[in-house]
Parts: C-alpha cells; structure tokens; sequence
C-alpha cells in the first residue's frame, strides 16, 4: 500500500525568531517549528519566551530561549552565537522585536521616548540584521531575514511620529542590504502587518476601536498573529527564493487609498 507524505518546508534548517514571547513572534517560531525548523526564540522577558520553546517543542521540533534585548549589540551577537554553537548554522531570521512606544502627538512626546522606539524598532533590526549576515556568510549556506515593519510606514496617525519613522526607515534599509548581500544567496524582505490582535493591539486600543477598524478594512476584520507568521515562514521557504527587498503589506487591504 502506497503512503504519501507532505515534506515540511524547513525540514533540518535553523530559525531565529526575535520578539517571540507573544503575539506575531510566538505564533511564527510554532510556524516555523511546524515546518520542521528548530528555533531560536529571543524576547526581553524570560517567562514569555520559554513558554514559546515549549509551543515549539509540542511540534515535535527543537529549540531553546535566550533573553535578548536587540537595542544591546553585544546581547544580539551573543545570540547569534549561541544558535551557531548549538546547531551549527543559521538559515532564517524573523527580526520582530518592537514597540510601539508612546503614541502622543510629537509636541507632547519626550526626546527620552522617541530614542526609544528608535532604539529597539530601527537600530536594533539594523544590528539583528548586521549580525545575522555575519553569521550566514561565515556558514557560506545563504539565507532568508524577514523584518516585522508596519502598514504605518506607509501611513499615519495621530501620535506615530516616532513609531512610522521608525518602520520607514527600516523599508527603506533593507533594500540596500538586499543589493549588498544578495549576490551570496542572502534574501531580506520586510512583512508590513496592518491592526493584528495582539498584546500591543489591546494596549493601543484595538479591542476599543475594533469594529471601526473592521469597517475600513476590505476584509472587515483585523488580522490575526498567525496570518503574519504564516506569512514569515514562506518567505524563509524555497517557494520565495527569487524574492528580495521587498515590503509585503498583511494588512486585509486596509492600506489600500479608498474613501472611508
């Protein structure tokens, strides 16, 4: 009797997903376990992180916890470290760490509060993405980094002056990096979520504002952390191999310029 068996996409290859305690970061390291991946998961609090590891490990796949906090550059070569020393390679990363800091109109935001969301949003997916290139030219075997950026970069809203430069600026820096490292098989794309309900979304006041969201959104829905993470691990498949420096708007349409 013949069987037919689904190969999982990232069946040997390694993974480090950052900002994976909650939300968007958690649901991708399961994804990418789920196709076979082990994973790293990185996050500034140790509880979060670790209950990650033990969704992944419910795959059937490995991976450890390591607390990182990306805006410390030697905390993120220690990272990077730790996953080359215990699997001997590094084929994916999902750089989403970030907050969302204080979302207050730029005359009543601190100078103390836009460095910041600076800090963590842009310098430290500039030194994830530094290090993990490192990494990966060493290994010599290429590689896929996927960035969390924002549907914001594109647009706005009262109080995200800080938080849609933030996400600009990333958009545009890894183009560069797509034309400086794609010649040794290195892939950097950015995935730019719309409103995803998760813990930032209730700090900011989705869950309240939910059914207006909802209204001006083509799908009339908000998204949810698992269409985002599903989203990552294609990219870190062979299925996107030919694609680099892109922005990819998860977002139900909502970017879309439409009379609301």
């Amino acid at each position: 009797m013949s069987q037919s068996f689904t190969k999982r996409r990232l069946e040997g290859r390694v993974a480090l997903v950052t900002g994976a305690g909650t939300g968007i970061g958690r649901a991708a390291a399961v994804a990418y376990a789920q196709e076979g991946a082990r994973v790293v998961v990185a996050g500034r609090r140790s509880t979060e992180i670790e209950e990650t590891v033990r969704l992944v490990k419910e795959t059937g796949s490995d991976g450890f916890a390591v607390p990182t906090d990306v805006s410390i550059a030697h905390q993120v070569t220690a990272l990077i470290d730790l996953t080359v020393e215990r699997y001997g390679r590094l084929d994916a990363a999902f750089n989403n760490a970030g907050i969302e800091g204080n979302f207050a109109p730029i005359t009543e935001m601190t100078e103390a509060e836009f460095d910041e969301v600076i800090a963590i949003n842009l310098k430290g997916a500039w030194l994830s993405i530094k290090y993990e290139i490192a990494a990966m030219l060493r290994i010599g075997k290429g590689g896929s980094i996927v960035n969390t950026s924002s549907f914001l970069a594109k647009g706005a809203c009262v109080g995200s002056t800080a938080y849609s430069a933030s996400k600009g600026a990333l958009d545009a820096m890894i183009r560069a990096v797509a034309i400086e490292y794609g010649p040794h098989n290195i892939r950097i794309n950015n995935i730019n979520p719309g409103a995803i309900r998760t813990p930032m979304f209730e700090r900011t006041g989705g869950v309240e504002n939910e059914a207006l969201i909802s209204s001006f959104t083509p799908l009339r829905r908000v998204g949810l952390p698992d269409e985002v993470g599903d989203v990552a691990v294609w990219l870190s498949t062979d299925e996107a191999r030919f694609v680099t420096g892109q922005t990819l708007m998860v977002d139900g349409g909502v970017s879309i310029p439409h009379v609301r």
